[in-house]
């Protein structure tokens, strides 16, 4: 097994990185049950169903707007203009691991947000761009968020969604939104990998499941509403969407070891 990490880039063998491909290298029957129990009760990924990074074979993460097999075509561009004023160059978020599944009976999507330790949970906005194409990118996706948040606050008020604060946990919650009130129904995990040590201190990992959950109420409070992680799915026009936080115990392989879940 630990020859499988040196598929990935030395700065990519620790952290919440190697553990997502982990996570997802095995078996279809074996990776559709890891997935199912982290969204369990709320959704059921089956063995035949679409997902990336696909272990160690297929490293690329899904980029919802471009990657195959997520979305429809029509949806894709509907998701990319939403997204981006000068879609050529640009880019749209990565997802660490997208899979498609069913909730509620309908084919729908699980995004997961996986971080190891403190420091991958980032409360900076989105970066100025420099270039006139990205300067008009920049205000796109500023409105787009700023739609995202006037929607969901007229389900549940209290949300804060932003692109200059908390962005990433920001578009995370608009993309959601959005591929709901498009008719696909979602869940997005916000996934923490526990006793991640090989950061080497530089940074703290999450010990248990009660730390990751604190760690993560604590970096949204004024983002998104408390009662979204408790609560049944917020409804989207008839489109489910929930929000949940998991945990799971995945340790790197040492060498000559065959590794674990």
């Amino acid at each position: 097994m630990s020859e499988l990490l040196c598929r990935l880039r030395c700065r990519e063998r620790r952290g919440s990185k190697p553990r997502c491909h982990l996570l997802t290298h095995g078996a279809d029957s074996e990776v559709a049950a890891r997935l199912t129990g982290i969204i369990a009760p709320w959704g059921e990924v089956m063995p035949d169903r679409v997902w990336r990074p696909r272990g160690f074979e297929c490293l690329g993460e899904a980029k919802l707007a471009e990657t195959p097999g997520f979305l429809s075509a029509a949806h894709r561009k509907q998701v990319k203009c939403w997204w981006l004023k000068v879609p050529r160059g640009a880019n749209t978020p990565n997802w660490d691991i997208a899979s498609t599944c069913k909730i509620q009976g309908r084919d729908g999507l699980v995004l997961v947000e996986a971080k190891a330790h403190w420091k991958e949970l980032s409360c900076l906005g989105k970066p100025k761009p420099k270039t006139p194409n990205g300067r008009e990118n920049h205000e796109r996706i500023g409105a787009a968020i700023q739609e995202a948040n006037a929607a969901l606050n007229g389900i549940v008020t209290g949300w804060g969604l932003s692109r200059d604060s908390h962005y990433q946990l920001s578009n995370r919650f608009a993309w959601a939104w959005k591929l709901a009130s498009l008719g696909v129904p979602v869940i997005l995990v916000y996934l923490g990998f526990l006793n991640a040590d090989d950061m080497g201190g530089r940074s703290r990992p999450f010990h248990t499941a009660d730390d990751w959950e604190e760690a993560v109420r604590a970096h949204s409070a004024g983002v998104v509403p408390e009662r979204v992680w408790a609560d049944g799915p917020l409804d989207i026009g008839g489109t489910p969407l929930k929000a949940l936080i998991r945990s799971v115990q995945t340790d790197l392989p040492t060498q000559g070891s065959s590794g674990g879940m």
